[in-house]
C-alpha cells in the first residue's frame, strides 16, 4: 500500500495514472445514457479497465480508476456521494495487484500445459482454451473480492448520506462490476500483459523490484482483506434490511443511515488494515 504514495515521485507512474484515468473515463462517459439507478450508476463496460490496469500498472491503476471515475461522474453531475465513488474505485484498482502479488509470483497470463510443443491446428486451439480457462479460475477470486469491496464502499457511503439503501445500491454495483469484469478481464490480460511486459512498462519494471513480504504478513494481510470485505458487505445487506443491528451503533434512525454508517466501520477498518500490511 506504500506504493500508492511512493509512485507520485516517479514521472512514468504519474503518466500511467493519467493514461488509466483517461481510458476509464473515455469508456464510462458514453454509457451515462444507460442508467441502472438514475443519477447514481449506469451500465459500465469500463469496469474491466481498473482490474486489467491494476495487474499492468499497479498503484497507477488505482489512482487512475479513482480519478477516471470522478471525471465520469462530472458528466452525470457531481455530488457528495462522489467522494465514496472515488474511494471505492481507488480500492477497486488497488486490491487486484496487491492481493495477487501477496499470494503468488506467477504472472496473470494463461498457463500452457505443454509449452515445449508447437501450437498447431486443433491441439493449439484446445491448449489456448485450456490456458484461458485456468487463468479465469485463478483470477476469479481476486475479481470478486475487488468488485465486492467497491460495491460495499459505494453502498455504505450513499446509504450513510441517505440517498439509496445498501440492499439496492450495493447489490447493483456488485452485479454490474462482476458481469463485465469476469467476462473481459482474462482475455484482455492474456493479450495485453505479454506486450506491456515486453515494453517494460509493468509497474515493477517502472517502480523497481520489491522485497518479498514475510509469509505471515502476506497471509494475515490477505485474510484481513477477505474477511473484512465479506463481513462488511454481508453486514451492509443485513443492517440495511433490518435483520441485524450492530450492538456498537450508538443511535437508531428510520432510514438505517446511522446503523449502516457506524455498523460497517469496524469491518472496513479490518480491510484497510489488511491492505496496509500488503
Amino acid at each position: 500500500m506504500a506504493d500508492l504514495f511512493r509512485m507520485w515521485r516517479n514521472t512514468r507512474m504519474v503518466v500511467l495514472t493519467a493514461i488509466c484515468a483517461a481510458l476509464y473515463a473515455a469508456i464510462l462517459i458514453p454509457f451515462k445514457v444507460v442508467p441502472l439507478i438514475p443519477g447514481i450508476t449506469e451500465f459500465r463496460p469500463a469496469n474491466a479497465v481498473p482490474i486489467v490496469c491494476s495487474f499492468l500498472f499497479g498503484p497507477a491503476a488505482a489512482w487512475g480508476a479513482a480519478f477516471g471515475n470522478l471525471i465520469g461522474d462530472f458528466f452525470g453531475g457531481l455530488g457528495p456521494g462522489d467522494l465514496f465513488g472515488f474511494l471505492a474505485n481507488l480500492l477497486y484498482g488497488l486490491v487486484p495487484y496487491a492481493v495477487w502479488e501477496a499470494v503468488t509470483t506467477r504472472p496473470p497470463v494463461p498457463i500452457d500445459p505443454n509449452p515445449s510443443s508447437p501450437r498447431r491446428g486443433e491441439e493449439g486451439v484446445l491448449r489456448r482454451a485450456f490456458g484461458l480457462a485456468t487463468l479465469w479460475v485463478r483470477l476469479l477470486p481476486v475479481i470478486v473480492l475487488a468488485a465486492m469491496l467497491c460495491a460495499t464502499v459505494v453502498g455504505w457511503g450513499l446509504h450513510l448520506l441517505g440517498f439509496h439503501p445498501f440492499t439496492v445500491l450495493g447489490t447493483v454495483v456488485l452485479v454490474n462490476n462482476l458481469a463485465v469484469a469476469v467476462v473481459l478481464v482474462p482475455p484482455l490480460l492474456a493479450v495485453l500483459y505479454p506486450r506491456v511486459h515486453h515494453a517494460r512498462l509493468l509497474y515493477r519494471d517502472v517502480l523497481g523490484p520489491r522485497a518479498r513480504l514475510p509469509a505471515w504478513r502476506a497471509m494475515l494481510g490477505v485474510t484481513c482483506v477477505v474477511v473484512g470485505t465479506v463481513a462488511a458487505f454481508s453486514a451492509g445487506e443485513l443492517v440495511a434490511s433490518g435483520r441485524w443491528r450492530p450492538p456498537w451503533v450508538p443511535c437508531r434512525t428510520t432510514s438505517g443511515a446511522c446503523e449502516v454508517g457506524f455498523g460497517l466501520v469496524p469491518f472496513l477498518g479490518v480491510t484497510v488494515g489488511g491492505l496496509a500490511l500488503l
